[in-house]
């Protein structure tokens, strides 16, 4: 069996270059109505201060000293931590109100949805696909959840979609303006969230060996591709280095390795808890989650001979004593990847979505933690002991699903909602791995997408802190959204 386009394919050159049917104003309108929906109930009866999340102060403060003074600071010095992208775009967007704001992440949330069809159109040339696509993210749960919220995700996603649209573009047409403009798109993505900050690189050498039989394009391609972002990075760099002597692009790396996963190797081999071992190496949350720790007292109070060093000094200390540890103890640390890894992969990603819903007391159970109270259950259940499910989760669930069934409904959804993507995803990958090996460009748009779902695992894999956030998996999401549909399209086709 082949991977082949069961629907209506596109022939018609421009009209595979379109940006709308009448038929996406289904899935558009859908995922408008679920997410406007929600968020005005939520301000309706929560507030803004729902929107807040732990780190959205640390994008807000450097973003507002950009715009206001013309310099990039956060915590009394420049900020190394954060990229300029998300910052400028949540200080312009909350000068009319966080609510605001909000809805301007609501309104990048729906036009991933726009995106993610052109996206699967281009590299299936199949609208049926496409559209299948768009309707599975105009209701996957993990994307409505962080619509809203004053995170990055809305705005990456919707910069790395056109990323990628115009890279298969460029893979069907063979046009280096389209190419550029690819560049460009990722980018903006990579001062949103730093995360594609190698991706580049690794497009680049896809590029190479998609087009190593035709001589121009070989080294036109990858050359385009680098020029358009290279230049923008450096940039960053050589601002951070005149500003503080870091050569890096974002000090994002030494913190996690140091506070998050050098703590978590310590706190395994010497058996402590990773609060106390963390609290030791000078983390306080108390302070501000995910700001510059090291700036401030409780890490200068146990490093106190670094009172008189400058920031580049003080995490290249950290980033020397990490890496110290980590080699000490490699099986300690691979082991707490990997654990790390699937959780995140595997987790059901409720957890934001249960603080709105929520908000009283907690449920400890199996698939991770539940709080009630919020809009379903104002007033929060006066025992949440018997909700356990540790010992005995059939009984657990049940007495759940009696108390509280909107509880195991959403957890239901959010479940049936991953398992089903990874499913028929892999399917369409098994289908189309057996035909995409002939050279056609329909094959290296094809590999685009399955090189970019790679790149996103190992990052989650190799990178990040210790904390198995959900959300980490969004642009994974995103790619599974299309690869599901086509899947879901050729079973429909052999059943039939």
């Amino acid at each position: 069996m082949s991977m082949k386009a069961t629907g209506p394919v596109i022939a018609d050159q421009s009209l595979s270059s379109a940006w709308w049917t009448p038929r996406l104003a289904g899935p558009i309108f859908a995922a408008a109505v679920v997410r406007l929906t929600l968020l005005a109930v939520i301000l309706a009866r929560m507030g803004e201060s729902i929107l807040v999340q732990t780190d959205t102060k640390s994008y807000l403060d450097p973003g507002i000293n950009l715009l206001r003074h013309g310099s990039f600071v956060a915590d009394g010095a420049p900020d190394l931590l954060r990229t300029p992208g998300y910052p400028l775009f949540l200080a312009v967007t909350s000068f009319a109100g966080l609510r605001f704001a909000a809805l301007a992440n609501v309104i990048l949330s729906v036009l991933c949805v726009l995106l993610i069809w052109k996206l699967g159109r281009a590299i299936f040339q199949d609208d049926r696909i496409a559209l299948g696509a768009a309707w599975i993210l105009a209701f996957e749960p993990l994307s409505i959840t962080y619509s809203f919220l004053l995170i990055t995700e809305p705005l990456f996603l919707t910069l790395l979609l056109l990323s990628l649209e115009r890279m298969a573009a460029f893979l069907r047409q063979r046009r280096l303006p389209m190419l550029a403009i690819s560049g460009l798109w990722l980018a903006a993505a990579t001062f949103v969230r730093p995360v594609t900050y190698y991706l580049p690189a690794a497009l680049a050498l896809g590029l190479f060996v998609v087009f190593a039989r035709v001589p121009k394009l070989r080294w036109q391609a990858p050359a385009v591709l680098l020029i358009c972002v290279l230049p923008w990075l450096g940039a960053w760099q050589v601002r951070n280095w005149v500003e503080t002597g870091y050569r890096g692009f974002s000090s994002v790396a030494e913190v996690n390795l140091y506070f998050f996963n050098a703590a978590d190797v310590t706190a395994r081999v010497e058996h402590k808890p990773l609060g106390v071992v963390r609290g030791e190496l000078g983390f306080n949350c108390a302070l501000d989650c995910d700001q510059q720790y090291y700036l401030y007292q409780p890490y200068l109070t146990r490093n106190p001979l670094q009172a008189g060093w400058n920031q580049s000094q003080r995490l290249d200390f950290m980033l020397a004593k990490a890496q110290r540890v980590i080699q000490a103890h490699r099986g300690v640390y691979l082991r707490g990847r990997i654990a790390q890894f699937f959780t995140t992969i595997f987790r059901l990603g409720s957890g934001s979505f249960d603080n709105i819903f929520y908000s009283g007391g907690p449920i400890v159970f199996s698939l991770g933690s539940t709080t009630l109270g919020g809009l379903l259950y104002p007033g929060g259940p006066n025992d949440t002991s018997k909700f356990a499910l540790g010992n005995h989760p059939i009984y657990g669930w049940l007495m759940l699903a009696k108390a509280y069934p909107w509880v195991v409904i959403e957890k239901l959804y959010f479940g049936i909602a991953m398992f089903g993507l990874y499913f028929f995803a892999a399917r369409s990958v098994y289908l189309a791995t057996r035909s995409v090996f002939g050279g056609s460009m329909h094959g290296a748009s094809l590999w685009l997408l399955l090189g970019t779902l790679f790149y996103f695992f190992v990052v989650i894999g190799a990178g990040g802190g210790t904390e198995a956030d959900a959300r980490l998996r969004l642009p994974i999401v995103l790619i599974l959204c299309i690869l599901a549909s086509a899947g879901l399209r050729r079973t429909k086709s052999i059943a039939q």
